[in-house]
C-alpha cells in the first residue's frame, strides 16, 4: 500500500511520519501534479554535466528536473547517477522517458534508503543486471518472527528494469519525500570509464547476494529443524533434571529411616538439678571450711615463748639475791 502525502491531512501525515520514525517502512506515491506537470512537457529541466555534482533542496512532493546528455561512448561504458542527503531528508529519484507527444512519462523511480549516516538512492546503467533493495517487502513477516528478519533480508531484492542507457539526453528528476519539510540532497552523474574496477566489484557482489539469498532460503529450512528438536531436547533436559533431583530426595529420606535413634533428641525436663548441685556443692564446702580447726599464727607462738624467758629470768634472779 502506498500513501498519498498530498491527500493527508495534518493529523494523518503526522501518524505517517511517527511511524516512518520509528523504523516501520512507508511508501509514498508520487504527486499527480508532478506527473501530470512532466507529461506535459511544462517542467524546467537544467542541464547535469558528468562528473559535477549539484547541491540543492526540494519542496516536498516537488520535484527538480536534471537532463544528462552522454555520448556513444560513455553509454558504452556505463553511467551511473546517484543522489544523497547528508541530513537523511527522504526523497526519490525518478528517471523519464520521451513521450510521443513531447511530453515526460515516468520510467523509473528509486526511493532513498539509510545507508550509514546518510540516506541515498541510485541508478546503475552498466551493461549488467543491477538489483535494488526494497526494504518493505516480507515487512509484517519480519514483525511478526525475528528470525525472519534475517532469512527474509535479501528477498527484497529486485531486478532493475534497465540495465543500460543510449546515447543522448536523458531526464532525471529529484522528487522531495519528507512529510513536512524540503530535502537537501547532491546529485552527481558520472561515466564508469574510471571506475572499471569498482563496476566490476559490483557486478560480482550482485552475483554473491543472488546465490547467498538461494542459500538462506535452504539454511532457513534447517535451521527451523534444528531449532525445533533443540527446544524439545531443552524440555527433556529441565523435565529429567526435576526427575533425578525429586529420586535423589526420595533415596535420602528412605536411607534416614534405617536407624533405631529418634531423629530429633528429646529435651531435659528442666535444669533444677544442676542448680540443686551447684548450691549444694557450695554449703558442702561452707560447712568443710566452719569444721577446719584455726590456723595458729607462728608470730604469736613466737612472742609468747619469749614472754615466758624473760618471766623465768626475772623470778630467778630475785630469788638469789633474797639469798
Amino acid at each position: 500500500m502506498e500513501l498519498d502525502l498530498s491527500n493527508l491531512g495534518t493529523v494523518n501525515t503526522m501518524f505517517a511520519a511517527l511511524f516512518s520514525k520509528l523504523g516501520v517502512p512507508i511508501k509514498t506515491t508520487i504527486s499527480a501534479t508532478v506527473l501530470e506537470e512532466a507529461l506535459n512537457g511544462t517542467v524546467t529541466i537544467r542541464p547535469l554535466p558528468l562528473g559535477r555534482p549539484v547541491n540543492d533542496k526540494v519542496e516536498k512532493q516537488g520535484a527538480h528536473f536534471f537532463g544528462i546528455t552522454i555520448s556513444e561512448a560513455q553509454a558504452e561504458a556505463g553511467v551511473v547517477v546517484r543522489v544523497v542527503s547528508s541530513v537523511q531528508s527522504k526523497f526519490k529519484l525518478l528517471y523519464f522517458e520521451q513521450e510521443e507527444n513531447g511530453g515526460l512519462g515516468l520510467a523509473l523511480q528509486e526511493d532513498s534508503v539509510k545507508t550509514g549516516k546518510v540516506t541515498s538512492a541510485g541508478m546503475y546503467f552498466l551493461h549488467f543486471q543491477v538489483y535494488r533493495l526494497d526494504p518493505t517487502i516480507n515487512a509484517l513477516a519480519i514483525a511478526k518472527d525475528p528470525d525472519a528478519a534475517f532469512f527474509k533480508r535479501l528477498e527484497g531484492l529486485q531486478p532493475c528494469e534497465m540495465s543500460k542507457l543510449t546515447a543522448g539526453t536523458h531526464i532525471f528528476a529529484v522528487y522531495g519525500d519528507n512529510f513536512f519539510k524540503s530535502a537537501s540532497y547532491t546529485i552527481e552523474a558520472i561515466c564508469a570509464e574510471s571506475y572499471l574496477e569498482t563496476a566490476v566489484k559490483l557486478k560480482d557482489i550482485e552475483t554473491q547476494l543472488l546465490s547467498k539469498r538461494n542459500e538462506l532460503k535452504q539454511f532457513e529450512v534447517e535451521y527451523r529443524e534444528v531449532l525445533a528438536r533443540f527446544q524439545a531436547v531443552t524440555n527433556k533436559y529441565a523435565q529429567e533434571k526435576q526427575a533425578v533431583d525429586e529420586l535423589l530426595k526420595s533415596r535420602e529420606k528412605i536411607q534416614e529411616s534405617f536407624t533405631s535413634v529418634p531423629t530429633t533428641p528429646k529435651k531435659m525436663s528442666g535444669g533444677s538439678s544442676s542448680s540443686a548441685k551447684v548450691i549444694g556443692g557450695d554449703s558442702a564446702t561452707s560447712a568443710d571450711e566452719n569444721e577446719s580447726p584455726p590456723t595458729e599464727d607462728p608470730n604469736v607462738d613466737k612472742a609468747n615463748k619469749s614472754k615466758k624467758w624473760f618471766n623465768l629470768n626475772f623470778k630467778s634472779g630475785i630469788g638469789a639475791t633474797g639469798k
